[in-house]
């Protein structure tokens, strides 16, 4: 504790943490203590990390030592002291006397005690087809209105990275460019992140096309693309289900209404995509198609339950015919529901299913279970969902 209250009062504290709980009923497994600047002056901020949150509480500094010294009397075993000068131990066991051991440090400077330390973002807000698009400023501040925007822009980045690697998209003919296609794409904010997050990765470079029903938008995007410097990325006019079956290694379908999600993923299954990604939206093809069972039938009567079953029915149906295609799919939420309620994705690494007829059985029983025998998905890949006799 001297060694403690020394390094915080002539600030070569790095930080500090308890753990190795005393007692089975100690609800925090460890606790992180460092220093920070606030408004009101210098505080130490101590972490209780529990098993499924964190509690953080700043304190003055005398009182947060004091706190510290205190948890280390009745709650834990062990501290770890780091500062610039050294690194020191202190261990309390079962039968021994405590001890303290000392070694070098292991930062000879000080991190920042700044509270709000800039975030690390895997898209740069001062990326210039942000601020063409009206997402950002030139100094890298997030315009007002695009927050969300920003924030889905991020994340959607965020969730591709496993995905590259699962798919093996770092190993597949890296001399080549990886062959992209957002289908439905809007105004391209994901597509110019996605594409500028992974030609960065791909000794091959990247070649991604936008694929846009609207004129205006693929027009706007191009001049963004040709204005920011964002090489082998391009706009294209075309509906999802006219568009042209090329070769492509990642297929991309975001928000596609009702049925063009089918068609888009059909697309991606025909050109043997390693990755295909769709987060689907506006499910009408089975409500019309649909004969309600007997259990279900009173509860469906009201219409947000037969959206909400609609799209529980399509998707389930969707991820099911999927892996007896040869795709292993995941379903997960996209972003946050307060930012949009469309917030399925499904994504699915091409790797064929150790059981297709299980995969198909499941297809299937559901269609049944619904009284469902087409459905757009089902349909293109010539899968019946009725087999007679």
């Amino acid at each position: 504790m001297d060694a403690l209250t020394a390094a915080e009062a002539d600030g070569t504290l790095i930080k500090v943490t308890l753990g190795a709980p005393r007692r089975p009923d100690v609800a925090a497994r460890r606790l992180l203590a460092r220093p920070v600047a606030l408004r009101e002056g210098p505080r130490l901020q101590c972490v209780w990390q529990l098993p499924t949150r964190d509690v953080t509480k700043n304190f003055e500094p005398a009182e947060g030592l004091t706190r510290i010294g205190e948890l280390l009397d009745t709650e834990y075993c062990v501290a770890n002291l780091f500062t610039t000068r050294r690194t020191a131990q202190l261990e309390f066991r079962k039968g021994r006397a405590g001890r303290v051991l000392y070694s070098e440090p292991a930062c000879s400077a000080a991190p920042s005690v700044a509270h709000d330390r800039e975030k690390a973002r895997m898209v740069s807000p001062k990326r210039p087809w942000l601020q063409l698009l009206g997402v950002t400023t030139p100094e890298g501040a997030v315009c007002k209105g695009q927050e969300g925007k920003f924030r889905q822009i991020h994340r959607f980045v965020e969730l591709m990275d496993p995905l590259w690697a699962e798919a093996g998209l770092h190993e597949a003919d890296p001399g080549r460019a990886l062959r992209v296609r957002d289908m439905g794409c809007g105004k391209g904010y994901l597509t110019f992140a996605l594409h500028e997050h992974w030609r960065s990765r791909r000794p091959g470079g990247v070649q991604t096309v936008g694929v846009e029903l609207r004129h205006e938008l693929v027009d706007q995007a191009n001049r963004a693309a040709q204005d920011s410097g964002c090489e082998g990325l391009e706009f294209r006019p075309g509906e999802i289900a006219g568009a042209p079956r090329e070769p492509v290694d990642v297929l991309v379908a975001l928000h596609a209404c009702d049925t063009a999600t089918d068609d888009a993923l059909a697309a991606g299954i025909g050109a043997g995509a390693a990755l295909m990604v769709v987060s689907p939206c506006c499910h009408r093809e089975v409500r019309s198609k649909w004969v309600p069972p007997a259990v279900l039938a009173g509860a469906l009567r009201h219409g947000i339950f037969q959206e909400r079953e609609a799209e529980f029915v399509t998707d389930a149906l969707r991820a099911a015919l999927l892996e007896w295609a040869g795709w292993h799919p995941a379903v997960f939420e996209f972003v946050a529901p307060e930012h949009t309620g469309k917030n399925l994705m499904i994504a699915a690494v091409r790797r064929p299913s150790p059981n297709r007829e299980a995969a198909a059985q499941r297809a299937r029983d559901l269609a049944g279970f619904y009284g469902i025998r087409s459905q757009r998905l089902a349909d293109a890949l010539e899968f019946p969902l009725v087999v007679s006799g």
